[in-house]
């Protein structure tokens, strides 16, 4: 059970000290960011999966932080400083959720694509899901605090929790949790994911109790629904294993080398691609090579450039950043964070996210000399 999962109705002691306390609701500032930085990790992930965009989460935890700010002086102490802060998180993802449309990938609006399908241009009008830099989900030198070690609820107490520790920062997890209205997407996080008891989250949501469970119940039926059936085999988020690094260590040369004979060694027969913001997707290895065939071709009205690739993590998995040079550049400009799936020795599922505007968050430079 992660930290997030004990009471957090325990003595102000605990995680603040009275006399920064004291200070903070004097107006001391650096008082006060004292107090909330060593939050700002767990609460970033907390908006990020309430959310599903790695720039909002930001700017939420930015707004939660003003809102503890201008309330500090009523900060009584009657529960941890911790559970305040995320109480006034969710409430300011429950806030900027109002109205909105769920969060998607584009296999998630239409069927695959041929590979000489036209690429329509880019759906900026479409919320697009975004990935989660790992380097920003674990503390320097250490393992998560905010990441549970195992089952979050024992299944032996509760038979009808789904959700394990391994799996909440899954792409898979992500989508299927948007599907859940606002509240009910809070309840969840709270008690399966976080752990609380359910009064303490029925406090936070300012909700009784009878519909704290029964919201739990509702978000449980609908996370059966949309989890994928073999979620089950998904492995905890690690380092890559000797095997991953292999696979993704050729396919990068393969990449650059733009050889499509050693690509097609190394996807899986079923592979997946996906591009947000582009809606075309595609399934299936002969179709994804029959397109690379295309974009890597300097002949074809298709082709794309050449390209260099840096390895990262995203969202529990291996990552990897790509760079495309097109003709008559000078240096490789930032193009895709493609977060990578591997099973049984092959690359099942790469979705890239073209927005060059994620590498500052993953510490990438913006282009790669020629």
């Amino acid at each position: 059970m992660d930290a997030a999962s004990t009471d957090p109705q325990q003595e102000i002691g605990q995680d603040t000290s009275a006399s920064a306390l004291a200070a903070a609701r004097g107006g001391d500032e650096t008082a006060f960011a004292a107090l909330v930085e060593p939050h700002r990790r767990e609460l970033r992930v907390h908006c990020y999966r309430m959310l599903g965009s790695f720039d909002e989460a930001e700017d939420l935890v930015q707004e939660t932080f003003l809102r503890a700010w201008k309330g500090i002086s009523d900060f009584g102490g009657r529960s941890s400083l911790r559970a305040w802060l995320y109480r006034i998180a969710s409430n300011a993802c429950l806030d900027a959720l109002d109205g909105r449309a769920r969060r998607v990938l584009p296999h998630h609006l239409s069927g695959p694509s041929d590979a000489g399908e036209a690429l329509l241009p880019p759906r900026t009008d479409v919320p697009w899901l975004q990935p989660f830099p790992d380097r920003l989900r674990d503390p320097v030198g250490g393992t998560s605090p905010i990441e549970p070690v195992g089952p979050v609820a024992p299944r032996d107490a509760e038979p009808d929790a789904i959700v394990e520790a391994k799996e909440t920062l899954e792409l898979a997890f992500l989508a299927a949790i948007q599907h859940l209205p606002p509240r009910q997407r809070a309840v969840f996080l709270l008690r399966d994911v976080l752990g609380w008891p359910a009064k303490q989250a029925a406090e936070l949501l300012e909700s009784s109790l009878a519909g704290v469970n029964s919201a739990l119940q509702r978000a449980r039926a609908t996370m059966r629904e949309q989890l994928p059936e073999r979620r089950s085999e998904w492995v905890a988020p690690q380092e890559p294993s000797a095997e991953e690094r292999a696979v993704l260590r050729r396919y990068m040369l393969a990449v650059e080398r733009a050889d499509v004979a050693a690509v097609a060694e190394l996807l899986a027969e079923d592979v997946r691609t996906t591009m947000p913001p582009w809606t075309l997707w595609m399934q299936g290895r002969d179709t994804v090579l029959a397109a690379l065939t295309e974009s890597w071709n300097p002949e074809s009205p298709a082709y794309v450039g050449r390209f260099r690739m840096l390895a990262t993590r995203a969202n529990g998995r291996p990552a990897l950043a790509t760079y495309v040079r097109g003709d008559g550049e000078s240096a490789f400009r930032a193009l895709a964070i493609g977060v990578v799936r591997i099973e049984g020795g092959r690359i099942a599922e790469i979705t890239a996210f073209h927005d060059s505007g994620l590498f500052p968050a993953f510490e990438l430079p913006g282009e790669l000399a020629a």
